[in-house]
């Protein structure tokens, strides 16, 4: 395994102690991890820097309990969620592109999970995949059977990717076979919620021109509200997860008709 997956793999873990548990410390995770307290220092440096962490005498806590009186999610730039829960995302990015199949037409929605099915979707054949994120552009210019349609608009830099009235009039002349959907929280009450505004408006017009909907998360998602809400849970067709996704939402997915896949 080479040195940037180690640390793409510790700091993965880090972040989710600290949201588990509040704060961690230096001394502590140095022992863990059997790595130097500096090497700590920087892992903590580079989570506080993308607003995963604040920094603490001796270590450091999640940042969704400094100067905040909300219980919603806080949204970290696409840097810092490359780190988190890399793993996971793998398997799940592998996965929902094992679904994809030649002539069909999909939406990627931007994200760190929807970014690893471009990584391993195969170089198809007539196979169209429509998406309004910069780095999805990028990770399938290479692959040329692949026909590659980028709804444009205003660059949200914060996930490099695009929003705007134009995007969704774009996506309003299109018909496509699946969606996959990337979530920032999911909870069985609220639904698939987002921080951004432009977004949510973006992804239930992707919703409305798929025939199947497919959400595709890490189970660090579950129970998270964001500001604004996409669709319920009741709306997706398909969800693919990892399987650390809690029993309540197997229950919540049995009952509602959503095909749940935890790999």
């Amino acid at each position: 395994m080479s040195i940037k997956r180690d640390t793409s793999e510790r700091r993965s873990q880090i972040s989710a102690m600290v949201r588990q548990h509040g704060s961690v410390q230096v001394a502590d995770l140095a022992k863990r991890f059997r790595v130097s307290m500096q090497t700590i220092r920087k892992d903590l440096h580079f989570l506080t820097e993308h607003g995963v962490t604040a920094r603490s005498y001796g270590g450091a806590i999640a940042s969704d309990v400094v100067g905040s009186a909300t219980t919603a999610a806080i949204e970290s730039p696409v840097a810092a969620k490359l780190e988190l829960q890399h793993a996971e995302k793998e398997r799940i990015g592998r996965y929902a592109a094992s679904l994809i199949n030649p002539g069909e037409s999909i939406v990627l929605d931007s994200g760190t999970t929807t970014l690893q099915i471009a990584r391993f979707l195969p170089d198809i054949e007539d196979l169209t995949v429509v998406t309004n994120d910069l780095n999805i552009v990028t990770e399938l210019a290479g692959k040329s059977h692949i026909r590659v349609v980028l709804i444009g608009g205003e660059l949200r830099r914060k996930n490099m990717a695009f929003y705007s009235a134009q995007t969704v009039a774009a996506l309003s002349e299109l018909a496509v076979d699946k969606l996959f959907l990337g979530v920032d929280g999911i909870d069985i009450e609220r639904g698939v919620t987002t921080h951004h505004e432009a977004e949510a408006i973006l992804n239930r017009k992707m919703a409305d021109v798929a025939r199947q909907t497919i959400a595709v998360t890490d189970s660090s998602k579950f129970g998270r509200v964001c500001l604004h809400r996409i669709i319920g849970v009741g709306e997706i067709d398909m969800l693919i997860t990892d399987e650390a996704a809690p029993d309540t939402i197997a229950t919540a997915c049995r009952s509602l008709g959503v095909d749940l896949r935890r790999v």
